[in-house]
């Protein structure tokens, strides 16, 4: 069993808690409760440490011998007011009476507490026996399921009663807010095929189950991501000890490879999110099984001067990744881009090309299907175009099925065709550049990161997994060109005639920098893609020229697109457009 020193813990403005020992199923049990008492706790040293007035009206008129312990006096309060009105408790007991003089202040205090509350970012678990495969029987989901919604209905209704109670009358509108935990997780240590140098991380629970009350905020410490991730020699032991206990894993499918995705309880809220990014592995995936990729964030003990190194074992052929204890990498971009570049190097020693870019199967009326791949980095349109033309045409399309949004790989078929594999179920979407129009229909269901400042992001599920590993042949691919203003004479999409001309563009990888990283400018990075591709340069040199070479040879139409996307004016008009013409070169195909 995972032992836990107390069932709850705050960091960061993040609050983690097992449910398991905490449980209520009223709410005088909720009222009763230690994670009630320590929440109203830090909530009135909060309004003492600012000398609130509200603060100064409590401790004004507790009564002098209840002074000391304040929380006991209000939880005492809040119960009463649970069950009875402000005018029963003056019957009952007079201890409250100088309290209950000015109910405004009373309310102020409710509802400043209510918030205070709601502003945590909150993770609920339980954590169930090992070998138990509680989490695999559907029972199980769906009273874990109603846990985390009875847990939500208790502090609304709590909440209710209070105000309702203090008040004498109900309010007119009811806002069923988010008010118990946002996201939610079953925990389950399962046996598997750990090498001696990661003992320690043995006993680390993976992550089963998560739930999600979307659409979910947060508030990541950083907005962006820095530097690309270099390779290290070796490894100790001593990197990797870590306490068990303030640790978790997400057993993550990332295409057809198996990643283990362990990271420190500080990172609960970029851990918990990778659910809306890639398939969570089954129990069989994972039992007695060895996976393909290992990535630890949160290591104390890393020798390095950067913040994210990875190393390949020669042997096993096992990559890890090993992201430092820090403030910097509270961004979700690291979790994702770091194992999608252990993703792209493991593909090319296997032969694929793995590509940054969005790719979509397109049905269209009259026309047949097509697949489309736009390459490019971070910021150059790539799925902003894509997600315009379903827009503009969906009286035209029939179908519309997303393969990737942000990485993938080729592959070349025995009949000497190209297919591609797509990485995640979901998507990283740039908030800035997209219209409310242009948002994918599943943003009901999105996690919203610092929306409040620049660089905003989304992560949302947009693909099933059967069609990431399915395999889909490429009929189109397109450089992603942000940077290019163009006169009316020339065109927004144009093909290359040769497979050098076309790798002089793509190895060029030029691009002008959207603040999606710590670049500015005009940039260039190899292919377009800093994760794997120059770590492994040679390789990719030479599997990128045989690419390249058979797209030209079976007839793939491979040319760039000017989404303009960095052209200050044309962040929406840009993929506007340049969707318009891709629509007519598929029509005419």
């Amino acid at each position: 069993m995972l032992s836990v020193k107390k069932p709850y813990i705050f960091t960061d403005g993040k609050l983690l808690f097992d449910y398991t020992p905490l449980y209520c199923n009223t709410t005088q049990a909720l009222l009763q409760s230690e994670l009630f008492a320590e929440v109203l706790h830090r909530f009135i040293e909060k309004l003492a440490a600012k000398e609130s007035p509200v603060y100064e009206y409590f401790n004004n008129n507790i009564p002098m011998s209840k002074k000391h312990d304040m929380v006991s006096y209000i939880v005492n309060f809040f119960r009463l007011l649970n069950s009875h009105t402000s005018s029963e408790i003056l019957r009952i007991n007079e201890e409250y009476k100088e309290i209950l003089i000015d109910k405004e202040i009373v309310l102020d205090f409710i509802e400043e507490l209510y918030n205070f509350w709601r502003r945590f970012e909150r993770f609920m678990y339980i954590v169930v026996p090992k070998r138990s495969r509680y989490a695999k029987a559907s029972l199980h989901h769906v009273q874990f399921i109603n846990m985390h919604m009875e847990f939500k209905n208790l502090v609304l209704e709590a909440y209710r009663h209070i105000r309702e109670n203090l008040l004498g009358q109900n309010p007119r509108v009811y806002r069923q807010l988010p008010a118990g935990s946002n996201m939610g997780m079953i925990l389950e240590q399962i046996e598997w095929n750990c090498p001696k140098m990661f003992l320690s991380v043995k006993d680390v629970p993976f992550i089963r189950i998560t739930i999600v009350e979307p659409p979910l905020i947060l508030y990541p410490q950083q907005n962006k991501r820095k530097g690309m991730f270099m390779e290290c020699s070796h490894l100790t032991e001593e990197m990797f000890m870590v306490v068990p206990d303030q640790w978790f894993c997400f057993p993550a499918k990332v295409g057809p490879l198996l990643a283990f995705i362990y990271f420190r309880e500080d990172y609960i809220s970029q851990g918990l999110s990778l659910g809306n990014l890639f398939q969570i592995a089954d129990y069989e995936e994972i039992e007695g099984k060895l996976p393909d990729i290992i990535l630890f964030f949160g290591l104390t003990n890393l020798p390095f001067d950067n913040n994210a190194m990875f190393y390949e074992d020669k042997d096993s052929g096992l990559l890890v990744g090993l992201l430092k204890h820090t403030e910097e990498i509270d961004y979700f971009g690291y979790f994702k881009k770091m194992t999608l570049t252990l993703h792209n190097i493991a593909n090319l020693k296997t032969g694929k090309l793995p590509v940054h870019g969005a790719m979509v199967n397109l049905k269209v009326k009259n026309a047949p299907d097509v697949g489309i791949v736009i390459i490019g980095d971070s910021g150059a349109g790539k799925s902003e175009t894509l997600e315009a033309l379903r827009m503009l045409a969906d009286e035209e399309i029939r179908d519309m099925k997303i393969i990737f949004d942000d990485m993938g790989s080729l592959s070349i078929t025995d009949k000497g065709t190209i297919v591609a594999y797509g990485t995640e179920i979901g998507a990283f979407v740039r908030l800035d550049d997209l219209q409310p129009g242009y948002a994918y229909e599943e943003i009901d269901r999105s996690i919203f990161m610092n929306p409040n400042k620049k660089n905003a992001r989304l992560i949302m599920p947009v693909t099933s997994y059967h069609h990431i590993v399915k395999g889909y042949k490429v009929d189109i691919v397109l450089y992603a060109n942000n940077y290019e203003q163009i006169a009316d004479e020339e065109p927004l999409i144009e093909f290359f005639n040769s497979a050098e001309e076309a790798l002089t563009v793509f190895k060029s990888g030029a691009r002008l920098a959207k603040g999606t990283t710590d670049e500015n400018g005009i940039v260039h990075t190899y292919f377009a893609n800093p994760f794997g591709a120059p770590q492994r340069k040679a390789i990719h040199e030479e599997l990128s020229t045989k690419y390249f070479e058979t797209m030209f040879r079976c007839g793939i139409k491979v040319g760039q697109i000017r989404t303009r996307l960095g052209i200050a004016g044309f962040e929406q008009q840009g993929p506007e457009e340049a969707s318009k013409e891709l629509l007519k070169i598929i029509k005419n195909l």
